[in-house]
């Protein structure tokens, strides 16, 4: 039975990768190391963690002790484990270093010392920067623009060199605009949502031309999955959904999925090294046999729905990340946490 380390597992993309590789391999254990800061919480998998072959470790991926016990007989590792919010990053960018840069080191150094089979490093497309026309490939030079995006940048290139010095099985992933169920609603579409069903005004950036491409999270899940397999190593992988959409458009589909107002939307001061538009050309990993299946609009209202349905899983959150609240109060003139019905 092959045992698969996932670290930062619980928060949103790798809670749905982990619940996303229980079902799709039937001999897969996994074992997910997490640390639980704000971001990564116990209830986003609560459907299986009563499951013979699900293992949870808390712990931090700088913590050396805590990798080697939590990687002991894994055959593959996929790091998600990150620091990812941008507007986070320009309150302070220690923290994005710390874990994106050095804990990226510490699970390579790990990996290497046991022979992995496969390390699956989780990278952005932010790491690219912005790109007026045309998309970037993979061969496109790095330009990140805040700190987050330099944090993920420095990871990327140390899990490459780890297979150029090393011949560590390396992969690489760079992914557009994730989005879908367990969301922290710090991100464009789960902030939305939450906000426009208490009737609150929608904090856009700019003039909300700003394009990005959607990707919804069950798409990147079974790509991830497929590169376990078929990937390369040493090789970058883009991972795009094909809906660029500017953020303006996507606000007013989530509005119309809600039934609420366009007049909820309100124009806020861009945020510095705001990225104007993300473009992935993903022919590489469709050369290898992977397309996303997800239709956007279907996901997007799936995505919303599941928000309506499901409040006790955002709502206590909202209410009790205080740090985040207070950036979003000086920010956008309003308190977070004030109560949502």
């Amino acid at each position: 039975m092959q045992r698969v380390l996932v670290t930062g597992g619980c928060g949103f993309i790798g809670s749905n990768f982990v619940r996303h590789l229980l079902v799709s391999r039937p001999d897969v254990e996994v074992v997910n190391l997490d640390v639980l800061t704000y971001a990564g919480r116990l209830e986003n998998l609560r459907d299986v963690e009563r499951d013979s072959r699900y293992t949870f470790v808390r712990g931090d991926i700088c913590d050396a002790e805590v990798v080697a016990a939590a990687m002991k007989g894994c055959d593959a590792v996929v790091n998600f484990a990150a620091e990812t919010h941008v507007d986070r990053s320009l309150l302070g960018a220690g923290h994005f270093i710390q874990t994106d840069c050095y804990g990226v080191w510490v699970l390579l150094e790990e990996a290497r010392r046991r022979e992995v089979s496969r390390f699956i490093q989780i990278s952005t497309d932010e790491v690219y920067g912005s790109i007026e026309a045309g998309s970037f490939d993979e061969a496109a030079p790095l330009m990140p623009r805040n700190p987050y995006s330099a944090s993920k940048a420095g990871g990327d290139r140390i899990a490459y060199s780890f297979w150029a010095s090393f011949g560590l099985p390396v992969i690489i992933t760079r992914a557009s605009n994730n989005f879908g169920p367990y969301q922290f609603p710090e991100k464009l579409v789960p902030l939305f949502v939450t906000n426009a069903l208490a009737d609150r005004p929608l904090p856009l950036y700019g003039d909300g031309g700003n394009v990005r491409d959607w990707l919804f999270v069950a798409d990147h899940c079974r790509a991830i999955d497929f590169l376990l397999d078929r990937g390369e190593p040493g090789e970058v992988y883009n991972i795009a959904g094909g809906n660029e959409r500017p953020n303006l458009e996507v606000t007013r589909l989530l509005l119309d999925v809600l039934g609420k107002p366009h007049d909820l939307v309100r124009f806020v001061t861009d945020r510095p090294g705001h990225d104007r538009r993300y473009s992935l050309d993903a022919s590489k990993l469709a050369r290898l046999g992977f397309n996303p299946g997800a239709d956007f609009e279907r996901a997007l209202e799936e995505t919303v729905r599941w928000y309506v349905d499901n409040p006790w899983w955002w709502r206590p959150i909202r209410e009790a990340d205080a740090e985040f609240a207070a950036y979003y109060a000086r920010q956008y003139g309003e308190r977070l946490e004030d109560p949502v019905p």
